[in-house]
């Protein structure tokens, strides 16, 4: 669809932008993101080894997971997936580089206001994007119909069996009367064949 071809390049357009921004010039971003991150820190406990602390290197993943998760999504390869990762990489931004309730100026804190907003409509256009199924039904909804046909399978394959036995049964039952009349009748053959 044509839409999707537009939207998705556009909604991408600032994470590739910003994260090109941030791969150039990660200091700049690292001074903003420190005071989070120690917070993250200090609240997290002590982190593995193997999860970088330093600032710079975290701006630095950041910015190539926006570059890669941008252009993944502004191509449509795994659209849903580049836009959760996107998602997760503009939260942390977004507290990082807008926190416009710890500033006094009114003018500044408009600004950061406007920028925070900004952001949460993106985290909007990126929810919408990472549940676009492009018309196909979703996973749940594939589950749902599988439930009800197997469902409706079972319950059409338990009448099928309840009538063959009922089937069976009356087949017997003809047999059984069929059987106890000709025993009547040998009964009465036998009974008249010998002389008294």
């Amino acid at each position: 669809m044509i839409l999707r071809r537009v939207a998705r390049p556009l909604l991408a357009s600032i994470f590739i932008a910003g994260g090109v921004n941030a791969l150039r010039q990660p200091e700049g971003h690292a001074q903003a993101a420190k005071p989070v991150l120690d917070t993250v820190e200090a609240q997290a406990g002590s982190l593995p080894e193997q999860v970088p602390t330093d600032p710079v290197t975290l701006v630095k993943i950041d910015g190539a997971v926006k570059v890669g998760a941008g252009v993944a999504l502004a191509l449509g390869k795994l659209p849903r997936v580049a836009s959760l990762l996107l998602l997760g990489t503009l939260v942390p931004s977004t507290a990082a580089a807008h926190r416009f309730w710890e500033i006094e100026d009114p003018g500044e804190k408009q600004q950061q206001q406007i920028q925070f907003l900004k952001n949460c409509g993106l985290a909007g256009g990126l929810l919408l994007a990472a549940a676009d199924t492009e018309g196909r039904p979703s996973v749940g909804w594939r589950a749902r119909k599988a439930a009800k046909v197997a469902g409706t399978t079972a319950k059409v394959a338990g009448k099928q069996v309840h009538d063959v036995g009922e089937d069976a049964l009356d087949g017997v039952r003809s047999v059984q009367t069929r059987t106890h009349k000709l025993a009547g009748k040998a009964s009465k053959a036998v009974e008249s064949a010998i002389p008294r």
